[in-house]
C-alpha cells in the first residue's frame, strides 16, 4: 500500500496531492524579462570566449625616446586638416571641419595628437648596416621635399601629401654605396594614457591584422601588451568620435599596442627592405587622423584597406547602419537632428503599425476574456490539466494568445540598441542642438525629457493594461503590478542616456497613445 501511494501518480491520493499542491503562476512578462537577460548574457559570454588569442611577449621598442627640441617645425595646412611636421614626427593634427566641445560657433578646432601633451605619430626607418635618419635628425627642406644624406653617401628623400584625412609619407632611399644595404620601415603613435572611455562605445587600441579587426581596451592595455603578426594592416587608437592609425605599405608586419610609461603606444614594423648598390627604393606609409564617420572612412579605405571596418555598430549593426543613414538623410532635408529623430521615430512606428494593431487587438480580446478565464480557473481549480485545455480552447475561440501582445516590445529591443549605438557613434550628432538640449548625444542636463518619457510610458501602460479578474494570483494581475513600476525604473535608467535616444522613446510612446485611441475608436 505504501509503495502504491508513493509511486502511482494516478491513484486517488496522488490526485488529491496534485490538486491541493500550491500552484505557482508565472507571468509572461516575467518570462520575457528572463529570456532577454539570458540572451544578453549569452552574447556577452560568446564575445568573451570567442576573442582571438594574441601574443603577450612584445619585443622592445622600435624607436627609443629622443629629444627633438632642436628639430625645426613646419606647418602644413590643407582644406580638411592642418598639422606640424617635426623631422620624422607629425603632431597637432587639427580637424578644421569639427569644433572642440561640439559647439559649432566655436573657433577652436578638434586637435588630435596634441604636441604639448607629448603625443605624435612617427614614421621612420631603421638600419643595421648604414645610418638612417632618426627622430632628432634635422632635414633639409626644399619645395616641400625633405632630404638627408648620411656620411656613407646614402640619400633619404621624404615627401608628405594629404588626401582628406589621410597623410601619405613617401620615403625614397638611394644607395650610392658599393654594398647592399637594408632598411626596416616602422611607424608608431604615442598618446597620453588619459583614456577617453565612453559607455556603450568601444575605445582603445585597434589593429587590422589578417583581414580582421582586433580591439584592446584602455584597461586591457594597462595590464598587458598585445602583438599581432600580419602581412599588411594598420594599428592605432580609437576614441568615441575620432581615430588615429598608422599603416605601412609593406609586408611581414608585427603590430603592437601597449602602455609605455605614462603614454599609450601603438606601433608596427615591416620586413626589411634590401637595396642594391646604385639602386633606390620607395617606401609608402600612411597616417589616418580624422572622424569615425562611415562615409569618410569608406573614402580613406582606398588608401588604407580595412579602415572602414573600425566603427563598432554593436550586435545589431544590420539595423544601426541603415538607421544612421536614414537619420542623416532626413537631417539633410530638415537641418535639425532633433526633428530628424522625431520623423524617423514616426516612420518606424508606421512600419510596425500592423504588428502593433494586432497586439492591441489581442490585449482588447484578453480584457473581454477575463470573466470567462476567471470562471474556468474557479471551475477547474483542482484539475490543472483540464484548466489548461479549456484555456487553450478559449484562446482559440477568441483567436488570440498571451504572447501576442509582447511582439512589438520584442521588436523594440533591437531597434532600441541599434539607435543607441547609432547616436553614440554619430559624429554629426555631436553638439547637435534641439530646443533646450545643446547636445543630443549627451544626457538631458535638466532631466525634462526623461520625465516626459516616464509620464508618457505610464499613460500608455495604463491604456494597454487590461482589467484583472480580481484573483491576486492571476498572471495578468501579476503583470499589471509589475508594469506599475516600469515607468519609474525606465525614467531613472533613461536619465543618463543620450537625449536623442530619450527623445525617440518619448515620441514612440506618444505615437503609441494616439495609435491606441485610434484602434479603440475603430473597434467600437
Amino acid at each position: 500500500m505504501v509503495k502504491y501511494l508513493d509511486n502511482n501518480k494516478n491513484s486517488g491520493f496522488g490526485q488529491w496531492c496534485a490538486a491541493n499542491a500550491p500552484q505557482k503562476k508565472k507571468s509572461w512578462f516575467t518570462s520575457f524579462l528572463w529570456w532577454t537577460a539570458i540572451f544578453v548574457a549569452c552574447w556577452w559570454l560568446i564575445g568573451m570566449f570567442m576573442r582571438p588569442a594574441v601574443q603577450d611577449n612584445a619585443p622592445t621598442d622600435t624607436a627609443p625616446t629622443v629629444d627633438v627640441s632642436n628639430v625645426p617645425i613646419t606647418r602644413v595646412d590643407t582644406d580638411k586638416i592642418a598639422f606640424d611636421v617635426q623631422g620624422t614626427r607629425i603632431s597637432g593634427v587639427e580637424l578644421l571641419d569639427y569644433k572642440a566641445g561640439g559647439d559649432k560657433n566655436s573657433d577652436a578646432p578638434v586637435v588630435l595628437m596634441p604636441r604639448d601633451a607629448g603625443a605624435f605619430a612617427e614614421v621612420g626607418l631603421l638600419s643595421q648596416n648604414t645610418t638612417a635618419p632618426a627622430a632628432d635628425t634635422v632635414w633639409r627642406t626644399t619645395d616641400s621635399v625633405m632630404t638627408w644624406r648620411n656620411p656613407a653617401g646614402v640619400e633619404f628623400e621624404r615627401t608628405i601629401t594629404t588626401d582628406g584625412y589621410v597623410i601619405t609619407i613617401n620615403d625614397t632611399v638611394k644607395n650610392n654605396t658599393a654594398a647592399q644595404i637594408a632598411v626596416t620601415p616602422y611607424a608608431r603613435i604615442m598618446r597620453s594614457d588619459k583614456d577617453t572611455a565612453a559607455a556603450g562605445v568601444y575605445t582603445g587600441a585597434v589593429a587590422f591584422a589578417n583581414n580582421d579587426i582586433e580591439h584592446d581596451s584602455w584597461r586591457a592595455l594597462g595590464k598587458r601588451s598585445y602583438a599581432y603578426t600580419t602581412t599588411n594592416g594598420f594599428v592605432g587608437f580609437a576614441d568615441q568620435y575620432w581615430e588615429t592609425f598608422v599603416a605601412i605599405d609593406h609586408p611581414d608586419q608585427t603590430m603592437r599596442a601597449k602602455k609605455s610609461g605614462d603614454m599609450f603606444a601603438a606601433d608596427t614594423a615591416a620586413g626589411a627592405v634590401a637595396i642594391a648598390p646604385g639602386a633606390s627604393q620607395t617606401i609608402v606609409s600612411r597616417i589616418f587622423a580624422g572622424p569615425r564617420d562611415q562615409s569618410i572612412l569608406n573614402d580613406a579605405a582606398r588608401m588604407i584597406p580595412g579602415v572602414n571596418k573600425t566603427v563598432d555598430y554593436g550586435w545589431f549593426w544590420f539595423l544601426a547602419r541603415p538607421m544612421l543613414w536614414v537619420l542623416n538623410a532626413i537631417n539633410a532635408v530638415v537641418m535639425n537632428y532633433g526633428i530628424a529623430i522625431i520623423l524617423m521615430t514616426i516612420l518606424l512606428r508606421l512600419l510596425m503599425w500592423p504588428l502593433t494593431r494586432k497586439s492591441y487587438t489581442s490585449m482588447a480580446a484578453m480584457q473581454k476574456m477575463q470573466p470567462e478565464m476567471a470562471r474556468i480557473q474557479k471551475l477547474y481549480a483542482n484539475d490543472k490539466a483540464r484548466m489548461q485545455i479549456e484555456m487553450m480552447r478559449l484562446y482559440q475561440t477568441h483567436k488570440t494568445s498571451p504572447m501576442s501582445g509582447c511582439l512589438p516590445m520584442l521588436l523594440q529591443i533591437p531597434i532600441f540598441f541599434a539607435l543607441y549605438k547609432a547616436l553614440l557613434i554619430s559624429v554629426p550628432m555631436r553638439g547637435a542642438h534641439f530646443l533646450w538640449i545643446r547636445d543630443l548625444a549627451a544626457m538631458d542636463p535638466y532631466f525634462i525629457l526623461p520625465i516626459l518619457m516616464g509620464a508618457t510610458m505610464w499613460f500608455q501602460s495604463r491604456l494597454q493594461t487590461p482589467k484583472t479578474s480580481g484573483n491576486t494570483n492571476d498572471a495578468i494581475a501579476q503583470t499589471q503590478r509589475m508594469m506599475k513600476w516600469m515607468p519609474v525604473l525606465f525614467t531613472i535608467l533613461f536619465a543618463w542616456m543620450p537625449a536623442g535616444l530619450v527623445l525617440y522613446w518619448t515620441v514612440s510612446n506618444l505615437f503609441g497613445i494616439v495609435q491606441m485611441y485610434i484602434i479603440k475608436h475603430r473597434s467600437k
